[in-house]
């Protein structure tokens, strides 16, 4: 009967530490970071009659003169690049902080404007300290031989000559992506807003992990999809 005892109680502690070990991977497996929007909700989109109503409330506010828009902007430090790869569980989501950049803005010649960024990589996080170092190492971004990421914007759609501030206008990117040394030409489909002095830009592309000559993670545990999403959430001031 003792014998009993002790094994019920052995296969308790075996069990309650399986489960243990399982939330402890579930969580650090999970998404830790939440994207953050440089645009209200309220001026991106137009595809409801609830998000058009809001969009025409921001148009009443002050008219924006192209000398408040053309010039030279830089990419402030409260700016953030995502990466998001879609496992079997979930959407996981990496956030760099560490961006800089320009955008010069002429709103009577879109040719003649230019813009281009650059990421920190090793600034890479996703709130799981084991994961983030598994991706910045050589396996897959080798942030130590590629320790910067960039985008060299090539052609800028026409921008509209008359601004309204808080109101969001579309505005598409073409250019080249670099990422481990490697360029990919991809298109951001964005938005910008003039608000407070300051230019918004919130934009995403989609690449693959095999553009920049990496392979899709798999695990016992886990599938991740092919598909990468770069995700821009730009502050920039003059």
């Amino acid at each position: 009967m003792k014998k009993k005892t002790i094994a019920l109680a052995a296969a308790v502690v075996v069990i309650a530490g399986a489960i243990t070990a399982f939330m402890l991977l579930n969580n650090s497996l999970g998404n830790n970071v939440e994207i953050e929007s440089v645009i209200p909700a309220q001026n991106q989109g137009t595809e409801t009659q609830e998000a058009g109503t809001a969009n025409a409330a921001a148009a009443t506010g002050a008219a924006v003169t192209a000398e408040q828009l053309n010039g030279a902007w830089s990419i402030a430090d409260t700016s953030k690049v995502y990466w998001s790869v879609t496992t079997s569980k979930e959407t996981v989501n990496f956030v760099d902080p560490s961006v800089t950049g320009t955008w010069n803005v002429n709103l009577e010649d879109a040719s003649s404007m230019t813009g281009e960024g650059t990421v920190e990589m090793s600034a890479l996080d996703s709130g799981t300290g084991q994961r983030d170092e598994h991706v910045k190492g050589a396996d897959f971004l080798a942030v130590t031989e590629f320790p910067e990421s960039t985008f060299t914007v090539s052609s800028f759609s026409e921008l509209p000559a008359e601004w309204t501030e808080g109101k969001a206008v579309p505005v598409e990117l073409q250019g080249t992506l670099t990422v481990k040394g490697i360029e990919k030409d991809v298109t951001f489909d964005s938005q910008a807003v003039y608000s407070g002095g300051q230019l918004m830009l919130s934009g995403t592309t989609m690449v693959t992990f095999e553009d920049f000559g990496m392979s899709n993670p798999h695990s016992i545990v886990l599938d991740t999809e092919n598909n990468l999403e770069v995700r821009l959430e730009l502050v920039l001031s003059k």
